[in-house]
């Protein structure tokens, strides 16, 4: 991962997914439209990135399509 990308944490879902950037905590998303509101909160285009690709995003308990 490079130094300017952001260190992203999707949590196993329950109430939905814990998220956490750059070691801050931003809250619970139900789907993939609050986790871009989520990057957008702390600074990043979510345009910018590949849900898929696990140096991006660290997707525990399920991946990106898993709500």
């Amino acid at each position: 991962m490079a130094t300017n990308e952001p260190s992203v944490i999707v949590n196993p879902p329950l109430d939905g997914r814990r998220v956490t950037i750059n070691g801050t905590y931003y809250g619970s998303a139900r789907d993939m439209k609050e986790l871009e509101q989520f990057l957008w909160l702390a600074g990043f285009d979510p345009a910018w990135f590949d849900f898929a690709d696990p140096d991006v995003i660290e997707w525990r308990g399920g991946g990106p399509d898993v709500w």
